[in-house]
């Protein structure tokens, strides 16, 4: 049974503010609370399905701290990023919002999002999940949840996981099931999936200085085209190891009824093949290409609208509750991701959150500059034409110049 969130006694702010009625959620658009002629503050903060039991709770108990009210407003997490820009630019929209952190450099860039100050509370957090929603050297918002691809292994059938991609499919093979491994690709493609692969080539998707990634192109160059003719030599007229008919779903029901002994996923999978009864462990990537095989880490978080009227009242929903060991423990139940919190993250670990977060520590941060918008629309369908067998070297060379040619016009 999950937990209840319990809390600490609450700072109460000193605003003579009369108490409201219980928090109100909705599954659709609403429109920012009308504070003229009431004695109250309004919130209103977009969240998932999967997180909004959670926030309800959190906004309960700071309902009741400080006579204030906060509406909880679900949204499709695959649209938010889109409608929140949309609302903010004409004034509209919540005070806060859920979000990943590699939306943050179009945030900024647009001026969406406003400086959240962590102050003393920053050191409580995960190095990285700071580093996450810093840029330009300020930090936009309040992180809490890490996560990243391993291998996920069926421990029934597979005794390990090896170093190397010619070992592991050997590995599955003599596990003699369906599939040697499973990976979500789909008819598009997904490059955030094969990225660990394409690392281990020495293609980062940009390149990087001391002050983190730049707008440079890193995935092109002799190294990428050795990786498209892997993603050809192991596709449709290769091995079939590489297949575009493997979607999310199909992989994970092939996982759980244990057609094969490995799958390349993440925390998010867990829930669901623990209902299998399926024991797992949870490995390193491992190398294609020869150099170390490097995974995106994403960290979740929540932005302050930059057009919010409360803006103030907002931080302080972020980090005197949100960013409590309590509530981010109560996240990591919902949704099996570490928690962002180091103290939160050691009272909810457990194995398989350990393992993935021992798979983190040789991860790489997923860029969060706004020239990252331009490379998904061609990358993951470049891997699954590749896959399908078009020429590796002239579809690679094409995505890169494609891109290049997009950043170019969108920094204009």
């Amino acid at each position: 049974m999950r937990r209840g969130i319990v809390f600490a006694t609450a700072a109460v702010l000193s605003l003579g503010l009369a108490a409201c009625g219980g928090t109100t959620a909705t599954n659709d658009k609403t429109s920012e609370p009308d504070n003229k002629g009431t004695g109250e503050v309004a919130l209103t903060i977009w969240v998932d399905d999967n997180r909004k039991e959670v926030i309800e709770g959190v906004a309960k108990k700071y309902e009741e701290a400080t006579g204030n009210k906060v509406s909880v407003v679900v949204k499709d997490f695959g649209k938010i990023k889109d409608e929140f820009q949309t609302q903010v630019s004409n004034g509209e929209g919540p005070d806060i919002t859920v979000g990943a952190h590699d939306w943050l450099g179009t945030f900024v860039a647009n001026g969406t999002v406003a400086p959240l100050e962590l102050g003393d509370k920053a050191s409580g957090f995960a190095d990285i999940s700071v580093q996450a929603f810093t840029y330009d050297g300020k930090t936009y918002g309040l992180p809490y949840a890490i996560e990243n691809l391993a291998v996920i292994r069926n421990t029934k059938l597979a005794d390990s996981t090896p170093a190397t991609f010619d070992e592991f499919v050997a590995k599955g093979k003599a596990a003699n099931t369906k599939y040697p491994f499973v990976i979500p690709t789909g008819e598009e493609g997904d490059g955030y999936n094969y990225y660990a692969f394409q690392t281990s080539f020495g293609a980062p998707v940009f390149e990087s200085d001391a002050n983190g990634y730049t707008n440079k192109l890193g995935l092109g160059g002799d190294n990428g085209v050795k990786f498209a003719e892997w993603l050809k030599a192991n596709g449709k007229t290769g091995t079939g190891y590489l297949d575009t008919a493997i979607t999310y779903d199909i992989a994970l029901e092939a996982f759980r009824n244990g057609d094969a002994p490995y799958i390349i996923g993440g925390p998010w999978m867990i829930g669901d093949i623990k209902k299998s009864g399926i024991e797992v462990a949870i490995d390193p990537i491992p190398s294609a290409g020869g150099q170390p095989a490097q995974p995106f880490v994403g960290v979740q978080g929540f932005y302050v609208s930059s057009k919010s009227k409360n803006s103030l009242l907002a931080a302080q929903f972020l980090t005197d509750y949100i960013g409590t060991k309590e509530v981010q423990v109560a996240i990591y139940e919902a949704g099996n991701r570490q928690p962002a919190l180091k103290e939160a993250a050691e009272a909810a670990s457990d194995p398989i959150t350990a393992a993935f977060g021992k798979v983190a520590e040789g991860s790489v941060l997923m860029p969060s500059i706004p020239a990252m918008g331009q490379v998904w629309g061609f990358w993951g369908k470049t891997e699954a034409a590749i896959i399908n067998g078009e020429d590796p070297k002239a579809t690679w060379e094409k995505m890169v110049a494609d891109i290049e040619a997009d950043i170019a016009k969108s920094s204009k």
